[in-house]
């Protein structure tokens, strides 16, 4: 896997300090600026904020157009079975 690939991975557990635990994890939108998102990583057993992403907007469109499927199909000909 190239280093690209591992940029787009978002966190499911987080060492939590408060619960002194690896704990799982929710994500959650904290900022919308015009060039970034910034995500904020919250503690599913406490609430404690444990970690924080940010991802840019050249990054999220590279990541919806690889989730996406092609919209691009090509016209093959069906050939007759002889």
């Amino acid at each position: 896997m190239s280093q690209q690939q591992f940029e787009n991975f978002t966190a499911s557990t987080l060492y939590c300090e408060k619960c002194r635990a690896t704990t799982p994890v929710r994500e959650k939108l904290l900022l919308v600026l015009p060039d970034r998102e910034i995500f904020d990583y919250l503690c599913t057993e406490c609430g404690s904020s444990v970690g924080q992403r940010e991802v840019t907007a050249g990054e999220k469109m590279m990541a919806e157009a690889l989730a996406s499927p092609s919209r691009r199909r090509r016209n093959v000909p069906l050939r007759s079975l002889r």
